[in-house]
């Protein structure tokens, strides 16, 4: 590990001094790249400095404890210096973990009503206001795509991006069966029924990452639709993309014109497209697929909210919070820390 963190020491210092050469800006594209290189590596080299300092000063504390007059002093440095060497070994090992490279990502979002009739519909809606919150506080954006309304405000299907630096590493951990117990409005006995939605996250991806054959695209257009009437248009400008080969659908319908609509399709099947592949890749080498604590898949039932009792758990890191109102208002920022935490720790256990 020393001898991993000396060389990206290194490397870090000849970042620097290439920076600070005058035709560094030359190709502005390669110099963005080789800072990109050293943002990412300044975290790592500025607690390996801070690591070796406190190594240090464990050395220079026992060296003086032999004069009987300094040991009670630099025994309590010595002790701090122990506390800061161990705390920044294991801040280091995490900070050598392989990264995943689309974490930095904007992410498409898509949730369906599951089990539950309309109940499972209200319940999707309920998730799209959470996540619409989630992301205003973390300054995102929202960009609609495809939403499909019940004639009570539930939410058949919803499909958005959230355009954001770094919303898949922290989105990442919401993929898979949310399950909603309460009661419904439409319950005339109070009974508590119990129903879900699916949310799936998927990182946005440039056009350098999928290449897609415009031969493989089957594409159909009709007029958008809402509850009640809304979002209704006179023309044709609703849009569906069948890829072919893979056997993916999708659709959009919130812009006006057809062309606009095509075009968020076409990031919508992209990032479809790369997740199977990554998936693929994945498979192969792991035999199993990208680990988000637990095994990710869509099918999973990952989180409970249980609205009589007020409180909301994950089931992935067996995290129960007394907090529903606040959860649903967008606050789950605890949760996801649980998760990106556990699953820190389940690659530094697979590292060692």
């Amino acid at each position: 590990m020393l001898d991993k963190l000396r060389a990206v020491e290194n490397r870090y210092e000849e970042l620097c001094a290439a920076s600070e050469q005058p035709d560094f800006y030359s190709d502005p594209k390669k110099a963005a790249a080789l800072l990109r290189e050293k943002n990412d590596k300044e975290p790592v080299v500025e607690a390996f400095r801070a690591y070796n300092k406190a190594q240090q000063d464990m050395t220079d504390a026992q060296e003086l404890m032999a004069d009987p007059e300094m040991k009670e002093l630099c025994q309590e440095t010595y002790l701090a210096a122990k506390e800061d060497s161990e705390r920044l070994f294991r801040e280091l090992q995490l900070l050598l973990l392989p990264k995943d490279p689309n974490d930095e990502k904007s992410v498409i979002v898509e949730i369906r009503g599951g089990v539950g009739g309309e109940e499972s519909a209200l319940f999707a809606h309920s998730l799209f206001r959470m996540y619409s919150m989630y992301a205003a506080q973390k300054g995102w954006k929202i960009e609609l795509m495809n939403y499909n309304e019940t004639e009570l405000g539930g939410v058949k299907e919803a499909d958005f991006i959230v355009n954001g630096r770094g919303a898949y590493s922290r989105l990442k951990y919401e993929s898979g069966v949310h399950r909603v117990q309460r009661v419904p409005e439409t319950e005339s006995g109070g009974r508590v029924h119990t129903s879900t939605a699916t949310v799936a996250v998927l990182p946005e991806v440039e056009e350098v990452d999928v290449r897609i054959d415009p031969a493989d695209i089957e594409m159909q257009v009709y007029r958008a639709s809402g509850a009640g009437g809304q979002h209704v248009n006179k023309t044709s400008s609703a849009v569906r993309l069948i890829h072919k080969p893979s056997g993916i659908v999708v659709a959009c319908q919130e812009e006006r014109s057809q062309l606009q609509n095509r075009e968020k399709c076409m990031r919508m099947l992209a990032a479809k497209l790369y997740e199977i592949e990554q998936e693929r890749i994945d498979s192969e080498v792991t035999g199993m697929r990208r680990s988000q604590v637990g095994t990710g898949m869509r099918n999973e039932r990952i989180r409970t909210y249980n609205f009589p009792q007020g409180r909301v758990t994950d089931h992935r890191v067996n995290l129960t919070l007394y907090k529903i109102d606040a959860v649903m208002d967008g606050a789950i920022d605890e949760i996801i820390d649980a998760l990106a935490t556990a699953d820190q720790a389940e690659k530094l256990k697979n590292a060692q």
